[in-house]
């Protein structure tokens, strides 16, 4: 299990990570209030909102896991 979704793409089994480009467009957002002057320590802490599953069926194969159904279906992509 991985937190950058490279690894799955160059052979790792998976990876759930932030959306990062999701996260550097919600910075530029940020960076826009505190350009027009808002204070950077009276602004909250957003947690990541979303959340990307590979999963790497090929490597799963080769290990000789059987990946549910289920994951299968909730993974935004999956390598075969």
């Amino acid at each position: 299990m991985y937190s950058f979704r490279i690894f799955p793409v160059e052979g790792g089994l998976m990876s759930f990570a932030a959306d990062y480009i999701d996260l550097f467009r919600r910075a530029a957002g940020f960076v826009d209030k505190i350009l027009k002057g808002a204070k950077p320590a009276a602004m909250p802490v957003e947690p990541p909102r979303k959340f990307d599953l590979t999963v790497n069926l090929k490597t799963a194969k080769a290990l000789g896991l059987t990946i549910p159904p289920a994951m299968l279906a909730g993974a935004d992509e999956v390598i075969e």
